[in-house]
């Protein structure tokens, strides 16, 4: 493999103007088919299959009107409360929304406060005039059993009544200080297929109430915007990254260079995966997963070429081969360590999760054009660079010192004194030391994640300054926190009900649904006209991503089959807080089989790449305890509140539930990133003659440097999606951003040479005949001496 990238690299330099070429005709075209094909991002974390699905489905078969997504907008009257003309107000501005074609319809909250609270009057004035005209008619001497015929009907329906309002009781569109109301607004698709642009029709609608003195805040479901995918904070951790390459590389152009090779692998792989959102329904963070990754690695894989190329130069190698033999060293060990990403990240297909598999696999392709852009158009434009990668300085320094009678003896004894001092020297002088203190550190920065609880984000996660969180805290506030997350119980009557009977039985499944703990109302909504299909909306007492409401959904399916032998109503759960915990649920189940996946397939790359029984073992031992603690970090911060004010997490709860997934699949393949060129530098100084240990700091003192920035670059590329302004993304930019931190810095630089430094030898041990069996793919181009690349640089390239 190192000979063919050798070959490929001096072509791409040779043929520098045909690849670049080939790339920029693959940027318009990708781009074009973004620009012509794009459709609509949604956040539609839905499972095919589940309970909550085919209640949905049903829905929509049974009854169109009350299948489409719901919404809230809750308006606020400040401390004078509602009266007559803020009331007009908020119904006319509910009337515009009703005329759009996208909504279904609205409730008017004070007309629907109004019924609630005249039906408490009208049923004691019925009760009232019933017990006078039966008073009346036992007077005129009729017998008891006329009398009860003659006001069978009024008592039907005064017991109907009477049972609404008891299902209704709990339940507040105007709250009880009149300084708040809630409407609900229904549209006629999924919540998560309403066009940005008709999300914002309906806020500029309903914030025109201000000029009657009221306050709109729509909810999450509205405001939530998925259109755009970079923001401000994005751009500062990319420029942080530039920051940390001029540092390092020391001219703008060869600083420029890794960022460019990045954009154009993003630009392609984020361009094609926006293509195809017209044809395949995918949320809005499979984009931002692949730009974070496709930012990270993108820098990352070029800059070890890069820096390769540039210490060659310096030695005095000639351009072209220098740029070969980067390709072909460097090179080899970028495309292993893209190989591990890009497999841990397919592999998000194998929970069978459409939405996870389209994020996996967006992200996977993105990682693979981050390669081959690292591969064929970094040698390529090395090759138009020339010598100005390097400042004149650096060019004068190094003429200067390459003049020097007996530096290559100098360059060894100062190569020697630079591994046996720094970071690498001080680990494998104390390497129990060293092991010791950072198990001890990752286990004590673990030990929050055994209390790790998963759901998907509601309003409450919102910054507390949006207009989402606001509604949210203004709902909680006046409604109860329920109400934010109403939970849908479809109920299958038996056939043949009269319409008595029917409505009697939505009475009697709601008063069973309401026995259940912690449920604050149980309300009929809706009945199909065959009268077999009800809907109900449930009430919990918390917030849908509280683990209270998770309880509630268990318990209201379990009361399922309570309801099915009493009553012969078979009930089910659909909406967006059911599907939500749902899907946090399969999420949680899917993680191990998923990460036995990943482990194991990655095991065998890395058993190919190293030829050793120790480092894949070493290698994935060290990345269970950095996702352990990246896994508890994530847990203090955003579940327990710990530098909540840093971080921005005004409100504590649940971690997203497909984040522990995620972070699976992305660290893991970052993790081996690092093992991998920095283990290769060891493997290469043992292949080159030296002792096991000695190989150890003379490796790490190889690759220490480059490691560093490459982790430092992408510490700071996730970190900028910390401060996201898509709520969900954050802590995943966290998870990440520390995960990487903790496992370069303390696994990768610290665990690792201190364990290879204790096996010595024995950490290279390989059954013989395993040996045999195993092909060799020179991940550290051992096989690349003069001889070979003389012969491959004769030879041109086959296509």
């Amino acid at each position: 493999m190192a000979s063919f990238l050798y070959r490929l690299g001096k072509f791409s330099y040779r043929r520098r103007w045909l690849v670049i070429s080939l790339w920029v005709a693959v940027l318009v075209a990708v781009g074009g088919s973004a620009a012509a094909f794009h459709g609509t991002m949604s956040n539609n974390f839905t499972i095919p299959g589940t309970e909550t699905q085919r209640m949905a489905d049903k829905l929509k078969e049974a009854l169109p009107k009350s299948s489409g997504g719901s919404a809230s907008v809750v308006f606020d009257a400040g401390d004078s409360g509602f009266d007559q003309a803020k009331k007009d107000a908020v119904a006319a501005a509910l009337e515009k929304l009703q005329a759009l074609p996208d909504v279904q319809g609205t409730v008017n909250p004070f007309t629907t406060q109004e019924q609630l609270d005249t039906s408490a009057d009208q049923i004691a004035a019925g009760e009232a005039q019933l017990a006078g005209a039966e008073q009346q008619m036992a007077a005129a001497g009729l017998p008891p059993a006329q009398i009860e015929a003659q006001l069978a009907q009024q008592r039907t329906e005064l017991a109907a009544g009477k049972r609404q309002l008891e299902a209704s009781e709990g339940v507040r569109f105007v709250s009880s200080d009149n300084k708040a109301a809630i409407a609900q607004v229904q549209f006629k698709t999924s919540i998560n297929a309403v066009d940005p642009s008709v999300r914002k029709e309906v806020q500029d609608i309903v914030h025109g109430v201000s000029t009657a003195g009221v306050t709109a805040y729509a909810s999450k479901e509205i405001t939530e915007d998925v259109s755009q995918i970079f923001g401000v904070a994005e751009i500062v951790g990319i420029a942080v990254a530039a920051l940390v390459l001029i540092l390092m590389l020391g001219t703008l152009i060869a600083a420029g260079l890794p960022l460019l090779m990045a954009l154009i692998g993003v630009a392609v792989g984020v361009g094609g995966t926006f293509a195809l959102t017209s044809v395949i329904d995918m949320s809005s963070i499979s984009p931002m997963l692949a730009l974070m990754l496709g930012l990270a690695v993108g820098i990352d894989y070029s800059l070890f070429i890069v820096n390769r190329h540039r210490n060659q130069l310096l030695a005095g190698m000639d351009g072209e081969e220098s740029a070969a033999l980067a390709t072909g060293t460097s090179g080899n060990a970028v495309l292993f360590a893209g190989l591990t990403v890009i497999i841990a990240l397919a592999a998000l297909v194998v929970p069978g999760l459409p939405f996870l598999a389209v994020m996996g696999v967006a992200a996977a392709a993105t990682v693979a054009v981050a390669v081959v852009v690292a591969l064929t158009l970094t040698p390529a434009i090395l090759a138009l660079i020339g010598r100005r990668l390097i400042s004149k300085r650096a060019w004068a320094k190094a003429a200067k010192h390459n003049a020097e009678p007996g530096h290559e003896a100098a360059d060894r004894a100062l190569e020697e004194k630079r591994s046996s001092g720094g970071w690498g020297g001080l680990v494998t002088r104390h390497p129990w030391v060293s092991l010791v203190a950072s198990v001890v550190l990752l286990g004590a920065l673990a030990l929050p994640a055994s209390q790790l609880r998963l759901a998907l984000p509601d309003g409450a996660s919102e910054p507390v300054d949006s207009q989402a969180f606001k509604a949210y805290d203004l709902t909680r506030n006046s409604f109860g926190e329920g109400v934010t997350g109403p939970i849908v119980v479809v109920g299958e009557f038996p056939d043949g009900l009269s319409e008595t009977d029917a409505k009697n039985k939505q009475f009697d499944v709601a008063d069973q649904l309401r026995s259940v703990e912690n449920v604050v109302a149980a309300v009929p909504v809706a009945l199909s006209e065959d009268r077999r299909t009800a809907v109900f909306q449930v009430i919990p007492k918390e917030g849908p991503a509280s683990a209270g409401t998770v309880q509630v959904v268990s318990e209201l399916r379990a009361k399922g089959s309570a309801i099915q032998d009493d009553l012969g109503v078979t009930i089910g759960l659909t909406g967006q807080t059911a599907g939500n915990i749902d899907v946090s649920a399969k999420l949680g189940a899917a993680l191990p089989p998923y990460l036995a996946i990943v482990v194991g397939l990655s095991l065998i790359l890395l058993l190919l790449v190293f030829r050793s029984i120790v480092v894949p073992l070493l290698a994935t031992g060290g990345f269970l305890l950095s996702l352990a603690a990246a896994f508890g970090a994530v847990v203090a911060v955003y579940q327990w509140g710990w530098l909540g004010a840093v971080f921005d997490v005004a409100n504590p709860g649940a971690v997203l539930s497909f984040l522990p997934i995620i972070l699976i699949g992305v660290l893991f393949g970052l993790a081996m990133d690092y093992q991998v060129f920095i283990t290769s530098g060891m493997r290469e100084s043992f292949m080159h003659g030296e002792s096991a240990k000695h190989a150890v700091r003379s490796g790490f003192s190889h690759a220490a440097a480059v490691v560093t920035a490459a982790a430092i670059i992408m510490v700071s590329v996730f970190s900028g999606f910390i401060f996201s302004h898509l709520t969900m993304v954050r802590p995943l930019g966290f998870a990440m951003a520390f995960g990487v931190l903790i496992d370069a810095f303390v696994v990768r630089m610290t665990i690792v040479p201190a364990v290879m430094y204790l096996l010595g030898e024995k950490a290279w041990w390989l059954p013989k005949w395993l040996e045999r069996i195993l092909p060799d793919v020179d991940v550290e181009g051992a096989k690349l001496n003069r001889t070979d690349r003389s012969k491959a640089g004769s030879e041109e390239l086959v296509h």
